[in-house]
């Protein structure tokens, strides 16, 4: 007895189906077209998927991309007393904080906040040298994907990022590179000026999420925030589609260039400013 039409439909569809999925792709871009493919195909949901492609991409980033820049790490000066620093360690609510000698160039350890304790059970023998933990260093160029194993292997969760000068430059944590993988971590301690982080060189690190209207606050512009609230949202406008990592676009003085994107959103982009145009002066 021969087939249905239905039932032959079905069984090609299944082989170009699995066709397409056993294929093997020769290069990146073929293999997050299969990707995409099997997310259509419902096989696939979008977190998945998002999260294939974060793991992805980690191999392609390097330290700098991520870290926190240097003029916003919170330091402990090894010559500041108990009483005077704990009140900033309750205030950040960080679990790890840099000690330096000076200054942030002259890092001695990592002070984490639970040793604090000590201070607490015995504040005359209390001797913030005797608690400190050994620093992790790492060079800004390094890769992510590397440095997330080296994490792993060595259940660090911070590392101070140095220059080509060996000047700290900055600090990245395990979050900050499960967070290309995942997305966005937030906790309580997330401040919205930390959506907008200075970096070197003039430029901005933009998290995708935040409001324009925030932006222009904080850099003394005027992106139009009619009909967009977010970032994300204006930049995927302008393009006409959900950007991919490295996609650059111009608003008004604003270059962007997309840090990190996943098939929904984006996450992080680079932003560096135009020149104001000089204003023309009238002969009277």
């Amino acid at each position: 007895m021969d087939e249905s039409p239905s039932a032959s439909a079905r069984g090609n569809w299944l082989e170009r189906l699995t066709h397409f999925l056993l294929r093997e792709p020769e290069n990146r871009g073929e293999l997050v077209e299969i990707l995409h493919g099997a997310f259509e195909r419902h096989l696939l949901d979008a977190d998945a998927l998002a999260m294939i492609e974060g793991a992805l991409n980690v191999g392609d980033m390097q330290v700098r991309d991520v870290m926190v820049p240097r003029s916003q790490i919170s330091v402990i000066d090894i010559a500041t007393p108990p009483e005077e620093f704990i009140p900033q360690v309750i205030d950040t609510g960080h679990s790890r904080f840099p000690v330096v000698d000076g200054n942030k160039d002259n890092v001695l350890g990592l002070l984490l906040a639970k040793d604090l304790l000590r201070y607490y059970a015995n504040r005359q023998a209390f001797d913030l040298r005797d608690i400190l933990r050994p620093a992790v260093f790492t060079p800004d160029t390094k890769r992510l994907n590397i440095l997330l194993a080296e994490f792993r292997d060595t259940h660090n969760h911070m590392a101070v990022v140095v220059d080509e000068h060996g000047g700290v430059c900055g600090l990245v944590t395990l979050e900050d590179v499960i967070e290309q993988i995942v997305g966005d971590i937030a906790d309580e301690h997330d401040k919205a000026e930390q959506h907008v982080v200075p970096g070197r060189n003039g430029l901005w690190r933009v998290k995708g999420e935040t409001e324009i209207a925030h932006l222009n606050e904080a850099l003394g512009i005027d992106l139009p925030n009619e009909d967009f609230r977010t970032v994300s949202g204006l930049i995927t406008h302008q393009l006409g589609h959900v950007p991919r990592r490295g996609e650059v676009v111009d608003v008004d003085r604003c270059h962007f260039r997309v840090l990190r994107a996943d098939s929904r959103r984006i996450h992080a982009v680079a932003l560096r400013l135009h020149p104001a145009p000089a204003r023309s002066e009238t002969s009277h």
